[in-house]
């Protein structure tokens, strides 16, 4: 187990059909440090009928923890509706439960800079303490690393900091060389694995492929490799190592197969292009 930097099997890597427990026994067979977990999978299991409590007693059960926690979407909205108020203080509760210091956080609406901004300023005061990490996607209002920083620098908010995913980078055609700074490097909280095939969706469907049909880190065309060896160049220094591979052909052959094959092929990019996370 990598205690410095867990190995972390997103939420959605392993759907949203399976129980609490079995999430947690397909996360520690595989070989997993830890789970991440959405507000809504949080609410399934305690759905199921489990505690806060019960939660707990799983996961140290199979001895692993809970190291990832999203995700808070609308927080520019100027009329925030109830169910986005209430995931927004579930998300803080689970920090407090699981004892994780960051939330992934979108934005799927696109506003200008510094209104997004002020409206940053607000959710990381809501947020207190706890690390709010904006994730750049192509197809959101926060399309790449520009805009985010951007966005960052505007707000100047000690507890806003940046989560990079390597299918979001790739997609939104950025490069590995020349692009993130030492500066940027030192905002990037937690990081996110998988890979993608060398011809992307349609700019008007990009996000279909995103939510059915990424790849392993490594299994792809586009380089989990290099992404790392970018991230390691910069200095960053992820809090989670996060695996993020939402697959529709992945999840048909069970979450038992989808934990084991992405571990695998997780522990393969990170040997080779960064070693000292495994032993660290």
């Amino acid at each position: 187990m990598t205690q410095k930097y867990p190995i972390t099997i997103s939420s959605w890597t392993l759907g949203d059909k399976c129980t609490f427990e079995e999430r947690c026994k397909a996360t520690a067979a595989a070989g997993y440090d830890a789970i991440g977990l959405r507000a809504e999978t949080y609410v399934d299991a305690l759905n199921e009928g489990l505690t806060d409590q019960d939660i707990l007693n799983l996961l140290n059960k199979y001895q692993i923890k809970c190291t990832e926690v999203e995700y808070i979407v609308q927080w520019c909205e100027a009329e925030r509706s109830y169910e986005q108020k209430y995931k927004e203080q579930t998300c803080f509760h689970m920090c407090e439960l699981f004892g994780v210091k960051h939330i992934n956080t979108g934005l799927m609406e696109d506003y200008p800079v510094d209104y997004t901004a002020q409206k940053l300023r607000e959710l990381c005061a809501r947020a207190g303490e706890l690390i709010i990490a904006l994730e750049p996607m192509p197809y959101s209002g926060m399309p790449n690393l520009d805009k985010t920083w951007k966005i960052l620098e505007a707000a100047k908010c000690d507890n806003a900091m940046m989560l990079l995913d390597m299918w979001h980078w790739v997609r939104a055609n950025q490069p590995y060389e020349g692009l993130l700074t030492k500066e940027q490097a030192k905002k990037v909280i937690s990081i996110q694995l998988d890979d993608a095939y060398t011809r992307p969706y349609a700019d008007s469907i990009l996000r279909d492929e995103s939510m059915h049909d990424r790849l392993a880190p490594g299994t792809g065309d586009l380089g989990t490799v290099e992404f790392l060896k970018m991230l390691k160049k910069a200095g960053v220094d992820p809090k989670v190592i996060g695996v993020e591979v939402i697959s529709d052909n992945y999840m048909d052959k069970g979450i038992d197969w989808v934990a084991d094959y992405t571990y695998k092929n997780t522990r393969k990019v990170l040997a080779e292009a960064w070693p000292e996370l495994l032993t660290e």
